[in-house]
Parts: structure tokens; sequence; C-alpha cells
């Protein structure tokens, strides 16, 4: 075979073993967190009919950073900040529909069906005010709170997987309980 200038070029084989190795740890690595990546871009505002495509475009972008993922570092923040930056790009294209949805599914899946009626009702309100709040915020803001306050991931993991300093992330997310803080407040007064 020859190239464009008639120069040989030869194939390069892969090795087999590492790649089917390599294949087996990221098969384990969807199977396993999957639920979790649906589950953060559905709290990261990315619109139901979309989750799934962009949950794939996630883990389009997991599988060519996997070789270079370092085992040391937590999986999780890891992925959520592959996750964030997909949503980010995501909610910046022009395909994105602005709709409100009632009662967002993710809402719906956590119900308990167990309670009474009126625990019931409480609980929905509770999470569609909180979603709500949410929704008030920058998507970075959303994350950080997201992360932190929700999955208890450490401020430094957070900084690192979101690619900001650590004194940012500090400051970023106490601006960001502000916020959600005075969100909750208003649409609060809005429901009484």
């Amino acid at each position: 075979m020859t190239g464009i200038q008639g120069a040989p070029q030869t194939k390069s084989v892969p090795d087999r073993g590492s790649q089917s190795q390599n294949g087996d740890r990221f098969e384990a690595l969807y199977r396993a967190e999957s639920g979790y990546v649906l589950h953060s871009l559905r709290r990261l505002g990315v619109e139901e009919r979309d989750v799934e495509d962009i949950a794939h475009d996630t883990f389009v972008v997991v599988a060519r950073k996997f070789a270079d993922y370092d085992a040391a570092r937590p999986l999780r923040p890891w992925l959520f900040g592959i996750a964030f930056r997909v949503a980010l790009d995501y909610r910046r294209s022009a395909r994105v529909r602005r709709e409100r949805l009632d009662f967002p599914h993710e809402a719906q899946d956590a119900l308990d069906v167990r309670p009474t009626a009126d625990a019931h009702v409480e609980r929905a309100d509770a999470q569609r005010l909180v979603l709500a709040a949410l929704e008030t915020l920058r998507l970075e803001a959303r994350a950080l709170l997201i992360l932190h306050d929700i999955d208890d991931v450490p401020v430094p993991e957070i900084a690192t997987a979101l690619g900001i300093p650590l004194n940012t992330a500090y400051s970023r997310l106490r601006l960001a309980r502000a916020q959600f803080e005075a969100a909750v407040r208003e649409l609060s007064r809005g429901d009484g």
C-alpha cells in the first residue's frame, strides 16, 4: 500500500489484549454508571425527550477519554464533569426548545407510593419547588449544588471535575446556595 506521495504506509496492529480489556472495563463502567449519568443530566436540566441522546453523547466522550482516566480519582465526579460539559453544550445549542414541564419525570420517579395522600402531595410540592429553584440558577451554579449538597462530593474534587480553581469553587458554591435560597423564598411566596 502506498501513501499520497508514494511512500509505503504501514498499518499499526493494535494490541488486541489491551483493547479488549479496556472495552470490558468500559462496558462495566457503562452498566454501573449509566443510571447515575442519566439522573445527573436530568438534574442539570436536560429535557426528558433528549436525556438518552445526551447520555449517549456523554459516554462517547467518556470512551474517548477512558484510557486517560486516573483510577486514583473518584469516578463519579469525573463522570459528572463530563456530563456537565455535554449538558452545557446541549443547553447552548439552538435545538433546545424552552418549555416547562409541570411535573418533571425525575420527580415522579422519586415519589414513594406508600405515604398518605397528603404526604405524597407535600413531597411532590417540595420536589417541584426544589427543581423550579434549581432551574433559576445558571448551569454552573446548579452543578456545584448538585455535586456538593446532593451527591456529597467534596469541593476539591468538584473543582477538579469542573476545571476551576478551588477558591473559585468555594466562592461559587456559597453564591449558588444564596441564589438557591432566594429562589426558594421567591417561589414559595408565589405559591402561598
